[in-house]
């Protein structure tokens, strides 16, 4: 029987890179089942039963049984294929019923015969990973697609499923950089176009002439356009996508580089041209407006209302099914754009009272979700002032101009929709506005005092991103935190110490944790319980290697990047991130069109079976994720 086994295991990926010596040592531990056609090997909802299948003959159905009662078949095993992988790895129940679709042979490994097997031939290791790696990821997409979104307003057809290459124009009419400007306003005129790409030799885009150009510098500026060539008048700050790239980034492009026309290009040549009118054709024009209407707005009034019209662009992005990394995007750059037209309406009044323009160069922060561009609706303010040290004689002055200015901005904030933060993390405060030493100071005083209750101080402002003004300051004090942090081996330390006091809401066989009494009686915070752990673990790796990157998806890349979290690992995490930002963003979205406040509080129990495993997985990989900060971080020896 063990020789049958070994034979049957060397055709199967991924044990056909075993040798057959350790094939042969774990075979006689591993089982033979047969089921007859119609048999169930296990039920939905059963306890684990301590074994790996793996089909050797036959075929099984994976079935699952929702709220209502009904069954439906969700996939198929054939032979070579695996099932109960999920079960067996996290010791949890089954989530799917498995069936015999006719007479089916099983091999089964125990459990214990497989951990040492992972731990002793890590490729079999690595190709489980990405097997369930790839089932969460394909259920998360089901769970998002088969979501009945009506409720949440119109959506933006198509700006999330179309390619750039289905609305580009091409080919692109061209001119070489010595080309008469004459000839090109008569290009522009027999072709109807609004624009011009300069290339060079190699059909590579050097640069883009707009009716905007001929305008400015032949007519405001005349100039002879005889001698006027296509390399005076070009812009040569271009913004390029592939032709693979999704409508959304062709938006998210316009609306932060504030262009027109968006050149495409494959490998560094010119291939097509995407104007604002062809993303307006592709009904991406609700997010357009509200960028143009709050840009537009000159009085606070008028930004209140413009706010509003953000929220309900979020119901657009969670009705077209937007990724989540999508929707915090575009969501912060709306928030962003909304905070630096408030800021540029409050400086204006201060100049009205006579306090004047701002004395010194200064930049406005954003800390917390805002700065991690992780804040989709307008919750709660965390900012900050950062200014250019002022003379000793002047100091006091120029806080008292800051803090007025920074008074102006939170109230501004606060009738826009932004809360005023109850911990008084604001720039209003004298605490969160200082000069650029007085910062320096006091980073330097919360790392090395190791007080406790600094500590949410710190965490809050080490995700600070400037949003408006001299952004110079901000770049200087984050190397000059990161150096500093580097130094400081009990830093690390500190931060880990604080973030593992608490663990993911999971019990016994993974079943989700839910409040026992109160308000919140049967609901999970996703936030505080949740999120909140990713956060602050890659925090916690990201700045002990010198990553100035704050937002959490972000911060994980370059971890990739730079070999410190493997690229498993990293799949898995933000899986986990998106799954619980997701049932967040939703939730949330519920409560504030039924007026109740989003308070991240979810209830397991009305979710749907597969949602529940979804969420069950991804707190389990944030135990892992935490297990695997308390290894490198938790004992002051091993920094």
């Amino acid at each position: 029987m063990a020789n049958s086994i070994v034979t049957d295991l060397q055709l199967i990926d991924p044990f056909h890179t075993l040798d057959r010596v350790t094939l042969s040592e774990i075979a006689p531990y591993i089982q033979q089942f047969h089921f007859r056609a119609g048999d169930r090997v296990f039920r939905q909802g059963d306890p684990s039963l301590g074994f790996l299948f793996v089909i050797i003959q036959g075929k099984a159905e994976v079935t699952v049984t929702n709220d209502r009662g009904l069954e439906t078949i969700v996939g198929y095993r054939n032979p070579k294929d695996f099932f109960g992988e999920t079960a067996f790895f996290k010791d949890s129940n089954y989530s799917a019923s498995v069936r015999a679709r006719e007479p089916l042979d099983c091999l089964a490994f125990p459990r214990d015969t497989f951990e040492q097997l992972m731990k002793t031939h890590h490729s079999i290791a690595r190709f489980f990973d990405h097997m369930l790696l790839k089932r969460m990821r394909s259920l998360y997409e089901e769970i998002v697609n088969e979501q009945s979104y009506e409720a949440y307003g119109t959506s933006e057809s198509g700006l999330f499923r179309r390619r750039v290459s289905e609305v580009m124009s091409s080919p692109v009419i061209t001119c070489r950089t010595g080309q008469p400007a004459s000839e090109l306003a008569r290009q522009m005129n027999d072709h109807n176009i609004s624009a011009i790409i300069v290339i060079n030799e190699q059909n590579e885009p050097v640069g883009i002439i707009t009716e905007k150009n001929l305008v400015l510098k032949l007519i405001v500026n005349p100039r002879n356009p005889k001698e006027c060539t296509a390399g005076d008048l070009m812009e040569t700050n271009l913004v390029t996508l592939p032709p693979q790239a999704y409508l959304h980034e062709g938006l998210l492009a316009v609306i932060k580089g504030g262009v027109k026309h968006l050149i495409v290009v494959e490998n560094n040549r010119l291939i097509g041209i995407v104007t604002l009118m062809d993303l307006v054709k592709a009904r991406s024009t609700g997010t357009l407006w509200v960028v143009r209407n709050i840009e537009a707005q000159q009085t606070l009034p008028g930004l209140e209302e413009a706010g509003r019209e953000v929220d309900l662009l979020l119901s657009a992005l969670v009705a077209e099914k937007a990724p989540v990394p999508i929707i915090f995007e575009i969501m912060s750059e709306m928030h962003e754009r909304l905070t630096r037209q408030i800021i540029i309406l409050c400086e204006d009044e201060m100049e009205q009272e006579g306090f004047g323009s701002p004395p010194l160069p200064y930049c406005w922060l954003n800390l917390g979700s805002a700065g991690r561009h992780e804040q989709t609706l307008r919750t709660d303010q965390d900012n900050a002032i950062v200014y250019a040290n002022p003379p000793l004689e002047q100091a006091q002055a120029i806080q008292d101009y800051f803090l007025r200015l920074g008074h102006k901005v939170v109230e501004g904030l606060a009738r826009c929709g932004f809360l005023k933060c109850k911990g008084g993390v604001m720039a209003s405060t004298p605490d969160w506005c200082r000069p650029l030493s007085g910062w320096k100071n006091t980073l330097e005083q919360w790392i090395r005092r190791l007080d406790p209750a600094e500590v949410r101080s710190l965490t809050i402002f080490l995700d600070f991103r400037p949003v408006y003004g001299e952004r110079a300051l901000a770049k200087t004090l984050w190397e000059y935190f990161v150096q500093y942090f580097n130094i400081s081996s009990p830093a690390s330390h500190l931060l880990a110490t604080d973030e593992l006091k608490f663990r993911p809401p999971l019990g016994f066989r993974n079943n989700i944790v839910t409040e026992k009494s109160g308000p919140h009686k049967n609901e999970i915070n996703l936030k505080s319980s949740a999120a909140i752990h990713i956060v602050n673990c890659i925090r916690i790796f990201a700045l002990n290697h010198g990553i100035t990157e704050t937002s959490t998806l972000g911060r994980l890349r370059e971890l990739v990047e730079q070999r410190i979290i493997d690229k498993d690992d990293a799949e898995y995490i933000q899986s986990a991130y998106e799954t619980i930002m997701m049932f967040r963003i939703r939730e949330n979205l519920r409560k504030y069109q039924l007026e109740l406040p989003p308070d991240n509080f979810i209830n397991p129990n009305r979710l749907s079976k597969r949602e529940r495993a979804i969420l069950k997985d991804s707190l389990s990989i944030i135990l892992r994720l935490q297990k695997t900060t308390e290894k490198k971080f938790s004992y002051l020896w091993r920094l």
